[in-house]
């Protein structure tokens, strides 16, 4: 017994909490992502935004590349490259760093799909690092390597790091997001030796989480809305509040370039599947919907149809005769018009994407690369308890993901001020931390629906989730801390 405790007070002097975490972070990811059969997620049909305008092309191969299995060989220019930026994307930057370490050590001529995985997965341990730091504080008690083990068990969940092994955008959102709420709470907690540093990472990891897709561009105002806390924090002088001020404005200004960048072609998809699948979806007779609302009732056969159909379907989305009839009619605008009058479908699609709000992995596409003998589509299953968890248990319904925000937001404003009063500006920091968080929750399935419909949810969902998540480990880390 003596030789135990001997052992753990060893332990705890040599290794802290989040040490332990970045350790199982580290050797989770590698076997996921480097050690045969290798996993990551197959290509949709989204990966040439990437993919072209990093000088990177699919090699010729008899076999499917898309949907199936995951690819991982593909080739680099030599040459100039003619083609444009498909969309602007801050996802670029930690493209091309693979490139360039790619060149370094394997080829000029082809492309290892790992080495984009090893670029997130340096970035990554580092914020599960900085988080589990953040959410530990300075003790090394039990419940500390507790929260250690739960921040591994939630944020390298597989479904997650999955992405890792693929040119989606989601890993740059998921790294930066760590970043984002990690020094937020260092800033909080008084750590004002490195206040600069951690100033800068803090609105850099915003501006790159914001423009790291289009869909993204709404969410410089949640953002906007945690920075409010920053100005609380004491002794803040003029030069970090001008500072501070001008994070704010480039925040919103990310946000207002990311959707003015959007392009042409990707503004048809979204609109078109926000008509197909959001509104035909959830009702009875959508011809006599539509047409009430101005369109031929004939567009009601393009129910559930994709912009890029895998399939034969009814029409082209792409040509003159729907372009002119459909497209051309109506907008966002429109649509927005159309679920006013409809309220009733608009939450029944709401509820739908309620269903989907904690799956987290990507049904639609396999998880194996050929040579594995998976079968094509199949998904893994290693390391997945906590999604899996999350799909199967958390309620489907707006109505909770409503009442969940306005709890957490209840609970730490009544925090904020305990800690107001007492001269604590850490609870306040927290508080408006939350409350961006939440109103990312609530309003994140509301733009998904008008600007997409259901199609792809667990893609355009997916900060929904990182910021449930969060705010779960917090709640569970204040509650053993006795910070609540």
């Amino acid at each position: 017994m003596v030789s135990i405790k001997s052992s753990w007070r060893v332990f705890q002097k040599h290794i802290s909490p989040a040490a332990v975490a970045t350790a199982l972070a580290a050797i989770i990811c590698a076997v996921i992502l480097f050690i045969p059969p290798i996993n990551g997620y197959a290509d949709n049909g989204d990966f040439y935004r990437a993919m072209l305008s990093n000088g990177i092309y699919r090699l010729p191969t008899k076999d499917n590349q898309y949907i199936g299995y995951v690819v991982t060989k593909f080739g680099i220019l030599k040459d100039f490259n003619e083609n444009n930026v498909a969309v602007f994307s801050s996802q670029a930057l930690f493209v091309k760093v693979a490139v360039i370490l790619n060149k370094l050590f394997y080829s000029h001529r082809y492309f290892d799909i790992r080495f984009l995985g090893i670029v997130y997965y340096v970035a990554f341990l580092l914020g599960i690092y900085l988080l589990t730091k953040v959410l530990t504080g300075t003790w090394r008690r039990i419940r500390s390597y507790v929260i250690a083990i739960l921040v591994v068990l939630i944020f390298a969940d597989a479904s997650f790091i999955l992405y890792f092994n693929s040119f989606f955008a989601e890993p740059g959102m998921l790294i930066s997001f760590l970043y984002v709420v990690g020094s937020l709470i260092l800033l909080a907690r008084g750590n004002y030796s490195k206040c600069w540093k951690l100033l800068l990472t803090y609105f850099i990891s915003v501006v790159v989480l914001i423009t790291s897709k289009q869909q993204n561009a709404p969410l410089a105002l949640s953002f906007g809305v945690m920075s409010v806390g920053l100005f609380f924090l004491p002794g803040l002088k003029k030069a970090k509040k001008l500072a501070v001020m001008g994070g704010v404005v480039a925040t919103l200004g990310a946000g207002v370039l990311t959707y003015s960048l959007t392009n042409k072609e990707f503004n048809d998809v979204n609109q078109y599947q926000s008509f197909s699948h959001g509104v035909l979806m959830e009702t009875g007779d959508p011809s006599k919907n539509i047409a009430k609302s101005g369109l031929s009732e004939q567009f009601a056969l393009m129910r559930e149809q994709n912009y890029y159909a895998k399939t034969f379907d009814t029409v082209d989305p792409s040509s003159h005769y729907v372009r002119k009839h459909l497209i051309e009619k109506y907008n966002f605008a429109w649509i927005i018009k159309y679920y006013a009058r409809n309220t009733d479908q608009f939450l029944r699609l709401l509820d739908v994407a309620s269903k989907d709000i904690m799956v987290t992995q990507v049904k639609a596409v396999g998880d194996y690369t050929k040579d594995s003998w998976k079968k094509a589509g199949q998904q893994s299953t290693f390391f997945t308890l906590y999604s899996s968890l999350m799909e199967a248990f958390f309620p489907g319904k707006y109505a909770f993901l409503c009442l969940l925000a306005i709890t957490f937001v209840a609970v730490y404003a009544v925090s904020a001020y305990i800690d107001f009063v007492a001269g604590r500006l850490f609870g306040v920091v927290r508080f408006f931390l939350v409350l961006g968080l939440m109103t990312i929750c609530v309003f994140v399935p509301i733009v998904s629906i008008i600007g997409d419909g259901d199609a792809d949810l667990a893609k355009h969902l997916f900060m929904v989730p990182l910021s449930l998540d969060f705010t779960f480990i917090m709640f569970i880390s204040d509650i053993l801390n006795h910070q609540l």
